[in-house]
């Protein structure tokens, strides 16, 4: 099992199987993941320091526009695709296996969670996970203390109140809010014409 060969798996979202060679790669990954993290809030990094360890936790170049405010943590790194002008604030938690990508210009609130993976509700296979990516488009706003399922897309322009917890698609340009997250209002804007 390698990299490639993994990320094709969770991306087809099919199941990891609990014990499988898909599971053991899983967690071989996250000490890789788990060390860059140690590293990015053990101390104080400027932020072309902090960017240069995003992209070794990711695998990809990071665009000098992206901030991040540690502490931060992610279990895997490498299925985390972060666009242009991202913000990322202190005491964020992304459970990134299952694939999140986040659009140009976002901001993600202080305390965030986003979750990548199911476990199964049969108790002889609840090692076994399901993945589901998190997508969040383009100059979005996650409010504070944020809760994002697995699955879940959040449309461009939208903006998440602080405390929700999302569990069904956001669409573009919609304020959402509460636990679960309901529609409060559109925002009046049009993010396509941006």
């Amino acid at each position: 099992m390698d990299l490639t060969a993994f990320l094709a798996h969770v991306d087809a979202g099919r199941t990891i199987v609990g014990g499988s060679a898909e599971h053991a790669f899983m967690h071989d990954a996250a000490q890789d993941a788990l060390r860059v993290v140690a590293e990015l809030t053990g101390g104080y990094h400027a932020p072309e320091e902090v960017r240069a360890l995003l992209s070794r936790l990711t695998g990809r170049p990071v665009e000098h526009s992206v901030a991040l405010f540690p502490p931060f943590s992610t279990e895997f790194g490498k299925n985390l695709v972060l666009g242009p002008g991202v913000f990322i604030n202190q005491g964020c938690r992304f459970q990134d296996t299952g694939g999140i990508r986040i659009g140009e210009g976002t901001l993600i609130g202080h305390g965030t969670t986003l979750t990548t993976l199911n476990h199964a509700l049969d108790p002889a296979r609840r090692a076994d996970m399901t993945p589901a990516p998190v997508v969040i488009g383009r100059r979005v706003w996650v409010g504070a203390a944020v809760t994002v399922v697995p699955g879940v897309t959040i449309g461009d322009g939208a903006v998440v109140g602080a405390g929700a917890v999302v569990t069904k698609d956001v669409a573009p340009d919609t304020v959402v809010a509460g636990v679960p997250a309901r529609l409060v209002r559109p925002t009046g804007f049009d993010s396509s014409a941006l």
